[in-house]
Protein backbone atom coordinates (compact mmCIF):
# COMPACT_ATOMS: atom_id res chain seq x y z
CA UNK A 1 0.00 0.00 0.00
CA UNK A 2 1.29 3.45 -0.98
CA UNK A 3 -0.10 6.40 0.97
CA UNK A 4 -0.30 9.82 -0.69
CA UNK A 5 -0.37 12.60 1.90
CA UNK A 6 -3.35 14.93 1.46
CA UNK A 7 -2.68 18.43 2.80
CA UNK A 8 -4.71 20.48 0.30
CA UNK A 9 -1.65 21.23 -1.84
CA UNK A 10 -2.93 19.92 -5.15
CA UNK A 11 -1.59 17.42 -7.66
CA UNK A 12 -2.81 14.38 -5.73
CA UNK A 13 -5.05 12.95 -8.43
CA UNK A 14 -2.40 12.78 -11.15
CA UNK A 15 0.02 10.99 -8.81
CA UNK A 16 -2.72 8.60 -7.69
CA UNK A 17 -3.73 7.93 -11.31
CA UNK A 18 -0.14 7.18 -12.38
CA UNK A 19 0.39 4.73 -9.52
CA UNK A 20 -2.95 3.03 -10.18
CA UNK A 21 -1.92 2.64 -13.82
CA UNK A 22 1.16 0.80 -12.54
CA UNK A 23 -1.06 -1.61 -10.61
CA UNK A 24 -0.28 -0.17 -7.18
CA UNK A 25 -2.71 -0.10 -4.27
CA UNK A 26 -3.00 3.56 -3.31
CA UNK A 27 -4.74 5.53 -0.57
CA UNK A 28 -4.95 9.32 -0.25
CA UNK A 29 -5.09 10.35 3.40
CA UNK A 30 -4.08 12.80 6.10
CA UNK A 31 -4.78 10.31 8.91
CA UNK A 32 -1.76 9.52 11.08
CA UNK A 33 -2.43 5.81 11.47
CA UNK A 34 -3.16 5.25 7.77
CA UNK A 35 0.02 7.01 6.68
CA UNK A 36 2.23 5.34 9.29
CA UNK A 37 0.97 1.85 8.40
CA UNK A 38 1.63 2.30 4.66
CA UNK A 39 4.48 0.41 2.98
CA UNK A 40 5.57 3.59 1.20
CA UNK A 41 4.57 7.26 1.46
CA UNK A 42 4.49 10.09 -1.10
CA UNK A 43 4.35 13.83 -0.38
CA UNK A 44 3.33 15.58 -3.63
CA UNK A 45 2.45 19.24 -3.93
CA UNK A 46 2.20 22.40 -5.96
CA UNK A 47 1.96 25.90 -4.52
CA UNK A 48 3.80 28.10 -2.05
CA UNK A 49 6.31 26.88 0.56
CA UNK A 50 4.95 28.93 3.48
CA UNK A 51 1.31 28.05 2.82
CA UNK A 52 2.19 24.36 2.51
CA UNK A 53 4.10 24.29 5.80
CA UNK A 54 1.16 26.01 7.51
CA UNK A 55 -1.16 23.29 6.23
CA UNK A 56 1.19 20.48 7.29
CA UNK A 57 1.22 21.94 10.81
CA UNK A 58 -2.54 22.54 10.81
CA UNK A 59 -3.31 18.94 9.86
CA UNK A 60 -0.76 17.53 12.33
CA UNK A 61 1.30 16.06 9.52
CA UNK A 62 4.75 17.36 10.45
CA UNK A 63 5.19 14.84 13.26
CA UNK A 64 3.59 12.13 11.11
CA UNK A 65 6.10 12.69 8.31
CA UNK A 66 9.04 12.63 10.72
CA UNK A 67 7.71 9.40 12.22
CA UNK A 68 7.42 7.77 8.79
CA UNK A 69 10.97 8.77 7.86
CA UNK A 70 12.43 7.68 11.20
CA UNK A 71 10.93 4.19 10.89
CA UNK A 72 12.71 3.81 7.52
CA UNK A 73 9.57 3.70 5.39
CA UNK A 74 10.45 4.63 1.78
CA UNK A 75 9.36 8.26 1.34
CA UNK A 76 9.08 10.25 -1.91
CA UNK A 77 8.69 14.03 -2.18
CA UNK A 78 7.52 15.47 -5.51
CA UNK A 79 7.99 19.10 -6.63
CA UNK A 80 6.92 21.22 -3.63
CA UNK A 81 7.14 17.97 -1.66
CA UNK A 82 10.90 17.93 -2.35
CA UNK A 83 11.30 21.54 -1.24
CA UNK A 84 9.45 21.01 2.04
CA UNK A 85 11.91 18.29 3.09
CA UNK A 86 14.67 20.88 3.43
CA UNK A 87 15.47 23.65 5.92
CA UNK A 88 14.14 26.86 4.38
CA UNK A 89 13.09 28.61 1.18
CA UNK A 90 13.69 32.02 -0.36
CA UNK A 91 9.95 31.99 -1.06
CA UNK A 92 9.00 32.24 2.63
CA UNK A 93 11.53 34.05 4.82
CA UNK A 94 11.50 32.84 8.42
CA UNK A 95 9.41 29.73 7.70
CA UNK A 96 11.13 26.51 8.71
CA UNK A 97 10.80 23.50 6.43
CA UNK A 98 10.64 19.91 7.66
CA UNK A 99 14.44 19.83 8.02
CA UNK A 100 14.63 16.14 7.16
CA UNK A 101 17.41 16.89 4.68
CA UNK A 102 19.90 19.75 4.84
CA UNK A 103 19.79 22.47 2.23
CA UNK A 104 18.01 25.59 1.03
CA UNK A 105 15.44 26.33 -1.66
CA UNK A 106 16.59 29.22 -3.85
CA UNK A 107 14.74 31.40 -6.35
CA UNK A 108 15.74 30.63 -9.94
CA UNK A 109 17.86 33.61 -11.04
CA UNK A 110 16.64 35.55 -14.07
CA UNK A 111 18.48 35.03 -17.35
CA UNK A 112 17.81 36.51 -20.75
CA UNK A 113 15.88 34.12 -22.96
CA UNK A 114 14.60 32.01 -20.05
CA UNK A 115 11.11 32.21 -18.58
CA UNK A 116 10.31 31.88 -14.88
CA UNK A 117 8.53 29.85 -13.73
CA UNK A 118 10.41 27.10 -15.48
CA UNK A 119 7.70 25.07 -17.23
CA UNK A 120 8.69 22.32 -19.62
CA UNK A 121 10.93 19.38 -20.40
CA UNK A 122 14.57 19.30 -19.35
CA UNK A 123 17.18 16.57 -19.56
CA UNK A 124 18.75 15.03 -16.47
CA UNK A 125 22.33 14.23 -15.61
CA UNK A 126 21.84 11.04 -13.58
CA UNK A 127 24.16 9.57 -10.96
CA UNK A 128 25.08 6.05 -12.00
CA UNK A 129 23.84 4.16 -8.92
CA UNK A 130 20.68 6.19 -8.26
CA UNK A 131 17.87 3.84 -7.20
CA UNK A 132 14.99 5.89 -8.61
CA UNK A 133 16.64 5.97 -12.02
CA UNK A 134 17.44 2.30 -12.55
CA UNK A 135 16.82 1.44 -16.21
CA UNK A 136 16.63 5.10 -17.22
CA UNK A 137 19.17 6.54 -19.65
CA UNK A 138 21.33 9.50 -18.68
CA UNK A 139 20.02 12.55 -20.53
CA UNK A 140 16.38 11.47 -20.32
CA UNK A 141 13.82 14.28 -20.30
CA UNK A 142 11.34 14.98 -17.48
CA UNK A 143 8.72 17.67 -16.91
CA UNK A 144 9.32 20.63 -14.55
CA UNK A 145 7.03 23.36 -13.20
CA UNK A 146 8.80 25.56 -10.64
CA UNK A 147 10.22 28.97 -9.78
CA UNK A 148 12.46 27.76 -6.95
CA UNK A 149 15.15 25.09 -6.89
CA UNK A 150 17.10 23.00 -4.42
CA UNK A 151 20.63 23.74 -3.30
CA UNK A 152 21.45 20.67 -1.20
CA UNK A 153 24.07 21.09 1.53
CA UNK A 154 25.45 17.61 0.87
CA UNK A 155 26.03 16.97 -2.82
CA UNK A 156 26.49 13.25 -2.17
CA UNK A 157 22.69 12.89 -1.83
CA UNK A 158 22.05 14.43 -5.27
CA UNK A 159 20.82 11.71 -7.64
CA UNK A 160 20.14 13.88 -10.71
CA UNK A 161 20.78 17.44 -11.86
CA UNK A 162 19.58 19.71 -14.64
CA UNK A 163 20.49 23.14 -16.00
CA UNK A 164 18.02 26.02 -16.25
CA UNK A 165 19.46 29.50 -15.60
CA UNK A 166 21.57 27.76 -12.96
CA UNK A 167 22.72 24.32 -11.77
CA UNK A 168 19.67 22.60 -10.23
CA UNK A 169 19.65 19.62 -7.89
CA UNK A 170 16.70 17.89 -9.55
CA UNK A 171 16.50 14.72 -7.44
CA UNK A 172 17.94 13.45 -4.17
CA UNK A 173 18.29 10.11 -2.41
CA UNK A 174 19.27 9.73 1.24
CA UNK A 175 18.69 6.35 2.90
CA UNK A 176 14.90 5.87 2.69
CA UNK A 177 14.15 9.44 1.58
CA UNK A 178 13.78 10.21 -2.14
CA UNK A 179 12.61 13.38 -3.87
CA UNK A 180 12.18 14.89 -7.33
CA UNK A 181 11.81 18.56 -8.21
CA UNK A 182 10.20 17.52 -11.50
CA UNK A 183 6.86 15.73 -11.87
CA UNK A 184 7.34 12.01 -12.61
CA UNK A 185 3.57 11.60 -12.90
CA UNK A 186 3.67 14.06 -15.85
CA UNK A 187 6.91 12.77 -17.40
CA UNK A 188 5.58 10.07 -19.73
CA UNK A 189 7.32 6.66 -19.76
CA UNK A 190 10.41 7.92 -17.96
CA UNK A 191 8.27 9.24 -15.12
CA UNK A 192 6.28 6.03 -14.85
CA UNK A 193 9.54 4.07 -14.63
CA UNK A 194 10.69 6.33 -11.77
CA UNK A 195 7.42 5.73 -9.91
CA UNK A 196 7.69 1.99 -10.57
CA UNK A 197 11.26 1.99 -9.24
CA UNK A 198 10.00 3.69 -6.08
CA UNK A 199 7.10 1.24 -5.72
CA UNK A 200 9.52 -1.69 -6.13
CA UNK A 201 11.98 -0.52 -3.46
CA UNK A 202 12.73 -3.32 -1.01
CA UNK A 203 11.27 -6.07 -3.18
CA UNK A 204 14.73 -7.17 -4.25
CA UNK A 205 15.72 -7.90 -0.64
Amino acid sequence: MIAIIDYDAGNLKSVEKALTLLGQEVIVSREHDVICKADKVILPGVGAFGDAMEKLHRFGLVDTIHEVVEKNTPFLGICLGLQLLFDESDEAAGVKGLGILSGKIRKIPPMEGYKIPHMGWNSLKIKEDAKLFQGIKDGSYVYFVHSYYLEAADESIVAATTEYCTHIHASVESKNVFACQFHPEKSSEVGLRILRNFADLGKEA
